[in-house]
């Protein structure tokens, strides 16, 4: 810190003494000038300059306190409570912070004030040793741009119960140390995709109790993303969805530290089998707060009714949609006869002090680096089984176990093993369903040919009309196979088919033994209608009727 001062000496006539026009200092060190100011009206310092005139003495005063002021290091604010390098102002009904602080303070608590603006010369000076800075329970409203710029070593930053209601582009820039950062219980409805960008090593940000709506992806995704996030609390937020499939695609230890309860979602079972993962999986998240994990049914448009996510079979999605999920989640995998299965271990503690070891469903324990037949662990911790069988079905169970960190943790997964072939499967499913298929249409064809396409091959010269028959005549078929010749001997053969049905005598006649019996005069006509035109019958044609006996003629 450097001290920058103009003195501008002259003669004063009636006192034949020197006086000092103005004393101005520049930078950061306004607040040094009211410090110098205040430490030179102090008695016991005024009363050992008693020797010297008073425009003397004033200046000495000055120069001493100024610079005493310019080394902040050792003036503690009245209204603060200072402990080597924590600096404690709370509850003084402060309106901005305290000009004069440590320069070597680690730590600022100024919380419980009023304090409405944090803009960009909110410190007296470059806090470069400060981790900590409190400023919960004010009265903020408006962050600047360049509100951190004096405190690029910032660690900790707590803005909680404040009056923020809108985070924009760039409202943290400069902070790149910054690891924990506390927005809950404000009016937070908007948050700018670039709000949080340049928090490269932030690791919890709390944005609870506030207005947003939307979820913040880009947290997780795009330029903006932040590589060590671990904790986000959403919670008691308005949100009525979340981005399902980009959140069970992050990995597990993000997935594990994402809070989201307590808001009025639209219930969707991709929504409910995600939440029921984390309870699977024993996430914190979902498993200290399961009665807070609701989704809503909307009734009317001023109605709706609340269901418990973390439920069995509460909302009825169907076991395909479940399953689907899990399948894609890494807790279900499936497999068919001989073919090659990895089991992933997707623990949040994974890392390179990780050991992995994997128990079986016949409590056989599995470690990396042991060849055996089946099941064997690979080297990144996954479970391989080369040529699947139905007797490796059933739970294996992943235990990671991080020896630095003094962290296990238990993953239990499912397998289930077909019984039959990948193409066994889908050659005997093709088979079945173009045979019934092939069936279905060759019945099809069938009827349409006997209904409509039968071929008459014999065309009858006749052009007599038929004559009907009585309403008493029999009911018989005729068919009468006549293949007729003309005289001569080229003439080739043809034959022609009739069938002629006449209706059954009501009452059958004494002596029939219940056969039917055709009237002479409907046999006279039926004989009249096969013979009709048809010139010289052959000797052999051949005339059946439903009857006991064959006539030949």
């Amino acid at each position: 810190m450097k001290l920058v001062m103009f003195v501008f000496p002259r003669w004063h006539t009636r006192t034949s003494g020197i006086d000092f026009l103005g004393i101005r200092l520049h930078g950061p060190l306004k607040g040094a000038w009211y410090s110098a100011m205040t430490c030179s009206r102090q008695p016991a310092l005024s009363s050992g300059f008693g020797g010297f005139t008073s425009a003397t003495q004033r200046f000495a005063l000055l120069l001493l306190c100024a610079s005493v002021a310019g080394n902040a290091s050792v003036i503690c604010p009245s209204v603060c409570i200072c402990a080597s390098d924590i600096i404690t102002c709370t509850n003084k009904n402060l309106t901005t912070v305290p000009r004069t602080l440590y320069k070597v303070a680690t730590s600022l608590d100024v919380s419980y004030n009023s304090i409405s603006l944090l803009g960009s010369n909110w410190a007296p000076t470059m806090l470069d040793r400060l981790k900590t800075l409190i400023l919960n329970h004010n009265s903020i409203g408006l962050l600047s741009k360049r509100a951190f710029w004096s405190t690029p070593q910032l660690r900790y930053l707590d803005l909680s119960s404040n009056k923020l209601k809108r985070l924009g582009n760039s409202s943290f820039q400069g902070l790149h140390s910054l690891e924990v950062l506390l927005l809950y219980n404000n009016q937070v409805a908007q948050v700018s995709v670039g709000a949080f960008e340049g928090l490269h090593k932030l690791h919890k940000l709390y944005l609870s109790q506030n207005l947003i709506s939307r979820f913040p992806l880009e947290l997780y995704k795009g330029l903006s993303r932040l590589p060590h996030l671990e904790l986000v609390d959403l919670s008691f937020n308005k949100l009525t969805s979340v981005p399902v499939l980009q959140l069970t695609a992050l990995p597990v230890k993000q997935q594990s530290g994402l809070y989201l309860h307590a808001n009025p979602f639209t219930c969707d079972c991709s929504f409910y089998t995600m939440v029921t993962y984390w309870y699977k999986r024993q996430f914190r998240s979902a498993v200290d707060f399961k009665e807070d994990y609701r989704c809503y049914f909307q009734l009317g448009a001023k109605r709706s009714v609340s269901v418990l996510l973390i439920h069995d079979d509460l909302l009825n999605c169907s076991n395909s949609a479940v399953n689907g999920s899990f399948h894609a989640l890494g807790m279900l995998y499936e497999a068919h006869l001989g073919e090659r299965v990895v089991i992933n271990c997707d623990s949040k503690i994974l890392d390179e002090n990780t050991n992995v070891l994997w128990v079986t469903p016949e409590n056989e324990t599995l470690q990396s680096g042991v060849q055996r037949q089946g099941p064997h662990v690979l080297l990144n911790g996954s479970l391989e089984i080369q040529e699947a069988q139905v007797e490796d079905a059933g739970v294996y169970t992943c235990v990671a176990i991080n020896s630095r960190r003094m962290l296990n943790e238990t993953v239990e997964v499912t397998l289930k093993v077909h019984n039959f072939t990948q193409s066994k499967h889908r050659s005997h499913t093709f088979n079945t369903a173009f045979t019934t298929l092939s069936a279905c249409l060759a019945s099809i064809i069938l009827v349409l040919v006997y209904l409509y396409l039968t071929p008459c091959r014999c065309w009858c010269k006749s052009k007599h009309r038929h004559r009907k028959p009585k309403e008493n005549s029999a009911h018989s078929s005729i068919l009468s196979a006549t293949p007729s010749h003309d005289a001569g001997a080229d003439r080739k053969a043809s034959t022609c088919k009739r069938v002629v049905f006449l209706e059954p005598i009501k009452e059958p006649l004494k002596g029939q033994n219940g056969k039917m019996k055709l009237l002479p005069t409907s046999h006279a006509v039926a004989e009249k209608i096969l013979k009709a035109n048809r010139g010289k019958a052959d000797a052999d044609s051949i005339s059946s009727v439903f009857s006991d006996h064959l006539t030949v003629s």
